[in-house]
């Protein structure tokens, strides 16, 4: 089985709880199982919120693309924004490989959304768009399926 889906939201904080009740929709069509669901649209939601942050001014929107192909779910949310600060840190991370990384203070609002996103998904990928300004969060997710999914006995 394969689908996808993409949206292409306005950069307003009601975008974030759009795209997540869609992701969760379809995954509950799907027969993907709720807990899979659950960690996919947490890491969605973070995702979506740092493009509604830091994706650029507030006339430019931001897209998030849905991909099932087989047993996995590969989720990307592309900004217009400034992108991210070109440093000397890997682009790709593995949960195999967890890589330590402080946390911010407690007290914090912010800056633990790609944590979030890399403890709750299989392989994260963050990148600038090529050529022009922007931002990629790419993550993927081994699915498991409840016993009764639908799409699952079609394929």
């Amino acid at each position: 089985m394969s689908i996808w889906w993409s949206l292409h939201l306005r950069r307003e904080a009601a975008s974030v709880p759009l795209a997540r009740r869609l992701l969760i929709g379809a995954m509950e069509t799907a027969g993907v199982d709720p807990d899979i669901s659950y960690d996919l649209s947490l890491a969605l939601s973070e995702a979506c919120a740092n493009a509604v942050e830091h994706g650029g001014d507030s006339s430019t929107g931001y897209l998030v693309t849905a991909f099932i192909d087989g047993d996995t779910c590969r989720i990307e949310v592309t900004d217009s924004g400034p992108g991210f600060p070109e440093q000397p840190r890997p682009h790709e991370r593995r949960r195999q490989r967890p890589q330590p990384r402080p946390l911010a203070p407690a007290e914090d609002e912010h800056g633990r959304g790609l944590f979030l996103i890399e403890s709750l998904t299989d392989h994260v990928r963050v990148r600038n768009r090529p050529g022009r300004q922007g931002a990629v969060v790419t993550f993927d997710k081994i699915l498991k399926w409840r016993e009764d999914a639908a799409l699952l006995r079609a394929s």
